[in-house]
């Protein structure tokens, strides 16, 4: 091993310690040793997404899920602070980002270019330690070295960036007329990717009047209230009367998914990313066979296609995430984050790993 200096022997991190509500803040975890093909990333900071709020909350899909006693979190940006004595592709002291899917490597899907849905995948912060502690351990070949001109606060989010860039990439959005149901984070970030991409009418519909006026001020040509029925109409309307050519579906919501295939175009695109908590009946037979409708279930992103078109996109100027990162708190105050979150307060919120001992 490596190091830029004698790391000290425990961190702080937050773990799932107990099968119920909340997180544990925890000041004496061992720090990780690398493997051969490892890197130790000392960790500057690190967002929280929907995924780490539904472990914080237990709910059924975290319950099914999670493993008990690990260090929560999967965004992360910081610097390499260890590397195995194998690894000669990544230098200590080396400003990181880290894709947080492990594939085998080995399967049929990671030969062939598609790792991101490896059958054997382990995720950071879900099925190993992740993101919300002082040091992380990942394979080198995980390890994204960071362009300078890349801010640290935009590093962080790089993950979720790419998985709205994957969405709306795989639903080849350039020329055309695009619905966004959902403007949560990943929503939002999919209106600035979309309108950069080239679309020709971007449409954001969601239940929250806020998140629609930050979609607009990312670029959305209009926006659509979803609290009544009749809201696909209105988007037909928008788009001559035929509806959207393309849907990226980024909420989960029941009511989305089949606000959205009602208001999709015969022959249109749905791409989904977003996750329902329950099963969701839809009508195949009128909103999908009769209509031709070309549906893609989106996950994660492509390793590493889509960092290459996230970091491109990024120095481009072109995607606006400033009104997206709406909070930057220590990690001893992971509480107040996850309940801003809750209350509908914060979009991004990203923790500060350092400074937290007391």
């Amino acid at each position: 091993m490596q190091p830029c200096s004698t790391p000290p022997r425990t961190m702080v991190a937050l773990k799932k310690l107990k099968p119920q509500r909340g997180m544990d803040y925890c000041q004496e975890v061992p720090v990780p040793v690398p493997g051969p093909q490892d890197v130790i990333v000392k960790v500057t900071k690190a967002g929280i997404c929907g995924t780490d709020r539904g472990i914080f909350e237990w709910g059924p899909w975290a319950r099914s899920r999670v493993k008990i006693g690990i260090v929560i979190g999967h965004e992360v940006m910081g610097t390499v602070a260890a590397i195995g004595g194998g690894v000669s592709s990544i230098q200590v002291g080396q400003r990181v980002s880290v894709e947080g899917h492990i594939g085998c490597g080995v399967c049929q899907a990671c030969r062939t270019g598609n790792a991101h849905v490896c059958d054997r995948v382990r995720i950071i912060g879900i099925d190993r330690d992740g993101t919300f502690a002082e040091f992380l351990c990942v394979p080198a070949s995980n390890v994204w070295p960071l362009h300078p001109d890349i801010p640290d606060n935009v590093a962080a989010i790089m993950d979720p960036l790419g998985n709205a860039v994957h969405t709306v990439m795989s639903a080849g959005v350039s020329g055309k007329s695009v619905l966004i149901t959902g403007v949560g984070i990943i929503g939002l970030m999919a209106v600035s990717v979309a309108r950069a991409a080239g679309a020709a009418h971007l449409i954001a519909a969601d239940i929250n009047e806020h998140r629609l006026d930050i979609a607009r001020e990312l670029g959305a040509d209009a926006c659509v209230l979803t609290k009544g029925p009749r809201w696909p109409e209105e988007v037909r309307k928008r788009t001559g009367g035929l509806g959207p050519e393309v849907v990226c579906e980024m909420s989960g919501a029941a009511k989305a998914i089949n606000g959205g295939l009602s208001a999709l175009r015969n022959c249109g695109t749905m791409a989904m990313l977003g996750l329902p908590h329950a099963e969701v009946p839809i009508d195949f037979n009128k909103q999908v066979i009769f209509k031709a409708t070309h549906i893609i279930g989106v996950c994660g992103r492509r390793m590493f296609e889509t960092w290459y078109q996230v970091e491109d996109l990024i120095l481009s100027g072109r995607v606006n995430l400033r009104p997206v990162i709406t909070h930057e708190i220590p990690l001893r105050d992971y509480e107040q984050g996850f309940k801003l979150m809750a209350a509908g307060e914060a979009i991004k919120v990203i923790l500060n790993i350092e400074g937290n001992r007391p």
